[in-house]
């Protein structure tokens, strides 16, 4: 990251901490950690198709390795993660549809479409052994959920504690989640761990939820964004180039 796009960072993620954190109150879901599941119908959908999902998974999770990294993507996560341990193979970005990924994953995206109001999802794969450090999201009129497709080792080895609270992900299992508290998570398994993260406009009523979109539509035309979805086009146009991947 360039000294001048890490004080923008700097002075960028305070603002949007700040002017949400009095939003979540007003929601129709409420502001807590998380979520139950039956307040988004979606994920539902998710579940009933998780194994066809963890299929086309499967087809390209064996170049992982050539996935970017997560600051390869958005390079301000370079002050989150400093290694190559957590691998991103996006399908969505702030409402940017990676054509190619989501051709190799077709049923996936497809899928994805009918989830009113997302924004971005990704595979999010960690390493053997990988400890992704407590931190909390930027903004919270987004709501994230992680839909668990591979979750090796034992009970407990895979986890993630959100506030004072402790998830251990389960193969086929959505979990719904407030990101803009303290969270943190492990791998200590030894083998790789995927989940689907997608997230979405928070739900508010009117007139907050067009103030909400308002923000979220500023979001996606800053810098941040723009740098992330060049960021991107660089990765696939080397990736698909190397791999001549897309599916015929």
């Amino acid at each position: 990251m360039r000294p001048g796009d890490f004080i923008k960072f700097r002075l960028f993620r305070p603002l949007l901490l700040k002017i949400g954190a009095g939003m979540g109150k007003y929601s129709t879901v409420g502001d807590k950690p998380v979520f139950d599941n039956k307040d988004f119908e979606w994920t539902k959908l998710l579940e009933e198709n998780w194994l066809a999902i963890r299929k086309e998974l499967e087809d390209i999770l064996a170049n992982h390795q050539q996935f970017p990294s997560l600051q390869d993507i958005q390079k301000e996560q370079i002050v989150l993660n400093q290694d190559n341990n957590w691998k991103t193979y996006f399908l969505f970005g702030f409402g940017q549809k990676a054509i190619k990924n989501c051709e190799m994953c077709p049923f996936t995206a497809s899928l994805l479409e009918h989830i009113p109001d997302m924004k971005t999802a990704f595979f999010s794969i960690l390493s053997p052994g990988k400890h992704i450090p407590a931190h909390k999201g930027v903004f919270k009129g987004l709501i994230r959920s992680h839909l668990g497709l591979i979750i090796p080792g034992k009970k407990g080895d895979c986890l993630m504690r959100i506030d004072n609270q402790k998830i251990f992900w389960e193969e086929g299992k959505a979990v719904v989640f407030d990101d803009t508290y303290e969270h943190e998570v492990w791998n200590n398994s030894n083998e790789v761990r995927v989940v689907l993260l997608i997230d979405i406009v928070r739900p508010f009523k009117s007139p907050l939820a067009a103030i909400n979109r308002g923000i979220i539509n500023i979001i996606s035309k800053s810098f941040f964004v723009k740098n992330a979805r060049k960021n991107y086009q660089e990765w696939e146009e080397k990736y698909y180039a190397l791999n001549d991947g897309v599916k015929k």
